[in-house]
């Protein structure tokens, strides 16, 4: 019998591009990992209005920087991410709570479903530039990813319930908990601990915490240069 997979818990929004690049980083390493990978819809304007923070997109310079940040990331993580044409229209006006009480829905009824249907919505948002927001959108992205039409009615009506929108607040609210400014966060359990990692580019620390990473001064028993360890410590 081999190891017992340790827990990741990956929070995010599709309308977050860094989600999407963190949670298929993510899946690819799952095995790799030997992680029990849970996927954590959830809003993300609930955890911005909690923790007090702005969008990267309400200030120029980091706005200009994720517009350059997307390109680079795009070749280096291999995912055909691009931004949107009325990128502050998507973000700022017409948002993700559909498509994410949408996934809320699949989460309770259709947990097999999750990943597809969600890599299926982030490729209408971040890379076809198509709209996640109307009733028919959100069907087309369901049925695209596998679901029966059937199915995916019956979960675009669930979406609307309270017991869905209370499970979506509930899981925003334990993202907020872990101390969420923005998505996505990625929660560790290792070992009786728990550790909150943000963003898409902190997989070497996610390993690090795992135990199956030296960290970046390789595995040589020295791989620091005379003196360089005292230094760093002092």
């Amino acid at each position: 019998m081999g190891p017992v997979p340790r827990t990741l818990e990956l929070f995010y929004d599709v309308l977050s591009p860094y989600s999407w690049l963190g949670f298929e980083i993510l899946c690819r390493y799952q095995n790799i990992w030997n992680i029990n990978l849970q996927l954590r819809p959830s809003f993300i304007g609930g955890i911005m209005k909690d923790s007090g923070n702005k969008a990267p997109a309400l200030i120029p310079r980091k706005a200009q920087y994720m517009a350059n940040d997307i390109k680079v990331l795009r070749q280096h993580v291999q995912v055909p991410i691009q931004f949107p044409k009325d990128f502050f229209s998507v973000i700022l006006e017409k948002g993700s709570l559909s498509a994410m009480r949408f996934l809320t829905a699949v989460n309770l009824e259709h947990p097999e479903m999750l990943e597809n249907v969600s890599r299926e919505l982030w490729m209408r948002i971040w890379s076809r530039d198509e709209d996640i927001t109307q009733p028919q959108s959100i069907l087309a992205a369901a049925e695209k990813a596998g679901m029966s039409a059937e199915q995916a009615q019956g979960l675009l009506e669930k979406s609307s319930t309270s017991k869905v929108k209370n499970q979506l607040k509930e899981t925003t609210d334990a993202a907020c908990r872990y101390g969420a400014f923005g998505l996505p966060i990625t929660v560790a359990h290792v070992d009786g601990q728990t550790h909150m990692v943000f963003g898409s580019d902190r997989m070497e620390l996610l390993a690090y915490l795992l135990g199956i990473f030296c960290g970046p001064g390789g595995c040589l028993s020295s791989p620091y240069p005379q003196g360089f360890q005292e230094e760093v410590h002092h």
